[in-house]
């Protein structure tokens, strides 16, 4: 199972840090938050190391649908009502500079970006996609309401940017990342302070910051409550529709379409980790109803933090931690999440100011329904009856038949089936009981 960027490309490989070193700034995570990050920095003469657990590009970021867009769903309404007209402007600036410099740096790398126009489509709720429109409008940006799409499912409507952009994700970091100071199969397994513990070596910085998807750090911050993971599936058909845009459900659990070449991305069957839904099943599915002729040439699935209001936190981990910062919780949006996350961290690393930092600040108000509900599957995760729990913080796991792992639905950690992690917050395999059982 590997996705098409992992099918169609070489990423340059890294050495495994063996010895003792110092840095400026140390990036723990080599996804496309960490690379970005350290090529801006690496821009301002700033000394950084980047450690990566495994192959750079390896999690999340190799299993994108790539599309960069300032389009995150409807966010622009409910930012409106939440936080006032200036954090929703800002917000979308944010995103809209992100665009801006991957077209930038993408004219000097074949990447096969290409602007498409982006759409948010709803199924039953017209009424959301009109408050959208009337949202942006207010901020300044000019979106289109249309009613008809080219795609084989009944809507009422979408949402439309445009002049958005895709691109071809592992060819972009392939080129950014190959003169940055990287090592690789370097799990950082302990901070003390900010030094970091690794197998082989300890990496000692004047300053941290964790691109590790899920901030791993549990007494600082608390990541834990303010985060949950949300697993989405994709398969790529070869003989179906070209759409010539980006589609996608307003609703977590709906589906989205994009080509690549000559392939149609069709994502979707998410769900809460840890939860059941309908993963490549449901894929495959619509794929003979709707594309009866199309062939299924790869298939893949992601994993994405979820804020509690739909916004990245990118900024200093927490108020106590002032060397240590974060990039995380990119709600399904890593592509522009990340280029501004490296731009704002570029500057608070470097102590410039940036105005667009207090809105993802990572100290904002947790007061969100969202809280509760992640709260509640915390208390129900560790109350559950199971043999197998989970080392990050003793939660229940469950069975993912789909994918032959065991997830956890408090925060997201996965296990193969023979215990090795998968993906974090957990920082350590499941204990040799736990395998046999």
């Amino acid at each position: 199972m590997k996705s098409v960027w992992q099918e169609t490309t070489s990423l340059p490989s890294f050495p495994r840090l063996e010895e003792d070193i110092h840095t400026d700034v140390l990036i723990i995570g080599g996804g496309i938050a960490g690379i970005l990050t350290a090529y801006r920095l690496k821009e301002r003469g700033i000394d950084c190391v980047v450690a990566e657990k495994g192959k750079i590009c390896s999690g999340v970021t190799g299993n994108t649908t790539a599309k960069i867009t300032a389009q995150h769903g409807l966010i622009y309404a409910k930012l409106l009502k939440s936080g006032g007209k200036e954090a929703a402007q800002k917000y979308l600036v944010a995103n809209e500079k992100a665009l801006e410099q991957y077209e930038i740096m993408s004219r000097s790398i074949d990447c096969d970006f290409e602007r498409k126009d982006s759409y948010v489509y709803s199924l039953t709720d017209q009424k959301k996609l009109t408050e959208e429109v009337e949202a942006l409008q207010k901020i300044g940006f000019q979106a289109d309401y249309v009613d008809s799409l080219p795609l084989p499912i009944q809507t009422v409507g979408a949402v439309r940017f445009p002049n958005q952009a895709q691109f071809h994700v592992l060819k972009f970091l392939s080129a950014v990342c190959k003169d940055l100071n990287i090592y690789e199969n370097t799990f950082v397994r302990e901070m003390i302070g900010t030094e970091a513990v690794t197998d082989r070596g300890k990496i000692t910085a004047k300053r941290v910051v964790a691109a590790t998807h899920f901030p791993f750090i549990n007494k600082h911050g608390l990541y834990s409550f303010k985060l949950y993971q949300h697993r989405s599936y994709v398969i790529a058909l070869e003989n179906a529709a070209d759409v010539n845009g980006m589609y996608v459900d307003e609703s977590k659990t709906g589906l989205s379409f994009r080509n690549y070449k000559n392939l149609l991305l069709l994502g979707g069957g998410g769900h809460r980790t840890g939860k059941k839904g309908g993963n490549w099943n449901e894929l495959r599915e619509f794929a003979r109803t709707h594309y009866p002729k199309a062939t299924e040439k790869t298939f893949w699935s992601a994993q994405d933090c979820m804020s509690l209001d739909s916004v990245p936190y990118i900024g200093q981990y927490s108020k106590n931690t002032p060397d240590f910062f974060v990039a995380t919780g990119f709600n399904k949006w890593g592509m522009t999440s990340a280029m501004a996350a490296a731009d704002i961290l570029a500057d608070l690393l470097t102590g410039r100011q940036n105005d667009l930092a207090e809105v993802f600040s990572p100290s904002r108000s947790m007061l969100k329904p969202q809280l509760l509900v992640n709260g509640f599957e915390s208390i129900v995760g560790l109350l559950t009856p199971s043999t197998k729990r989970c080392p990050h913080m003793g939660c229940a796991l469950k069975r993912n038949e789909a994918e032959h792992s065991w997830d956890c639905s408090c925060h997201g950690s996965r296990f193969s089936s023979d215990g090795k992690v998968l993906d974090n917050p957990a920082n350590g395999d499941l204990k040799n009981e736990q395998k046999q059982q």
